[in-house]
């Protein structure tokens, strides 16, 4: 599991709650995507299972540790919804939960974590919280959750919530400059349209993922004063949130450019589009754009059995009328 350098200062600030004594025993860790909270969450869960630790560091060769690396240790649990699935049942929890009240297989910490607290669903987060306010000796809980207004606000209350807050952008720039070879121009696109995190924007730069996003901007240009429906394959993708996220971005990026703050566009290597769409739509219509696309992401991604094809359709024809000129009587 990589390891990121904007990882060091909250894994030194968690360790030493731990060696103060004053450690809580549920953590909520509220990070974007491409944060690092899983590679952080092992790295402590690597220290509190270590039998031979060296200040903050786990010793990498007692049993635990060898356990921990070939992630084999019996006291170390890992809760997310099965494969295909989106929500993450009572009986799961349940059944760990139990095994937490058990001994230690190996004498020392019991460790839970969730990847998605989020997917819990509401008899899950309640009976997880039964065990959280009155959690066994030595079991820590690690919660990971994009968006904590998700969760049930008893189970926040019983939780520690810790932000990762994504380093300053210079530093993001270097370290991105440092991994890919591509203009600085296209590193800070990435990073603003990943919402700051580095690792994120790491992944949007891959070949393949950026062409992707290079393709839906060259085919809005080409299509805004066109048929916009043209729009749809480059939309019509099981990536279809990440795909209206752009959308949105350049959106947003267009009002930005008629207020005359151009040098905050989070699409900055596709000045082109941006100007396009500015000069398209007037201040009000771009507003209503986005929020009508936003809306859109959010019931695709969160309302099942929706035909997508159908919904981005729908939503087509009703932006091609906000991009229609004006009809000027006579």
């Amino acid at each position: 599991m990589n390891w990121y350098p904007w990882l060091n200062q909250p894994y030194r600030q968690i360790i030493a709650r731990h060696q103060e004594g004053a450690a809580h025993h549920a953590l909520l860790l509220q990070a974007a995507e491409g944060m690092g909270d899983d590679a952080l969450v092992w790295g402590v869960s690597r220290w509190l299972m270590c039998q031979r630790r060296e200040g903050a560091k786990s010793c990498g060769t007692c049993h635990g540790c060898e356990l921990m690396q070939a992630h084999t240790h019996p006291d170390w649990y890992r809760l997310e919804a099965e494969k295909g699935k989106a929500s993450l049942g009572v009986d799961a929890v349940r059944d760990v939960t139990e095994k937490l009240y058990h001994f230690a297989q190996q004498g020392g910490a019991k460790v839970v974590w969730l990847p998605d607290a989020a997917q819990l669903t509401e008899a899950a987060a309640n009976a997880l919280l039964k065990t959280l306010e009155e959690p066994p000796a030595n079991c820590w809980f690690f919660l990971s959750v994009r968006e904590s207004s998700r969760l049930l606000a008893t189970l926040r209350s019983r939780c520690l919530s810790w932000p990762l807050i994504p380093p300053e952008e210079s530093q993001s720039l270097a370290w991105l400059g440092r991994e890919v070879t591509q203009p600085e121009a296209a590193l800070r696109a990435a990073l603003r349209l990943s919402g700051g995190a580095p690792a994120a924007a790491l992944a949007l730069l891959q070949p393949a993922r950026w062409q992707t996003r290079q393709a839906l901007c060259d085919t809005l240009i080409a299509v805004l004063n066109d048929d916009i429906l043209q729009l749809l394959p480059a939309l019509n993708s099981d990536d279809v949130a990440d795909r209206l996220s752009w959308l949105i971005s350049l959106l947003v990026d267009a009002m930005k450019m008629q207020q005359g703050a151009a040098a905050w566009l989070s699409n900055g290597d596709r000045p082109d589009v941006v100007t396009a769409l500015a000069r398209r739509l007037n201040s009000s219509a771009l507003n209503s754009s986005a929020q009508q696309w936003l809306a859109c992401r959010e019931q695709l991604l969160h309302v099942t059995s929706l035909n997508r094809e159908l919904i981005l359709t729908d939503r087509l024809l009703a932006w091609s009328r906000l991009l229609a000129p004006p009809v000027i009587s006579p």
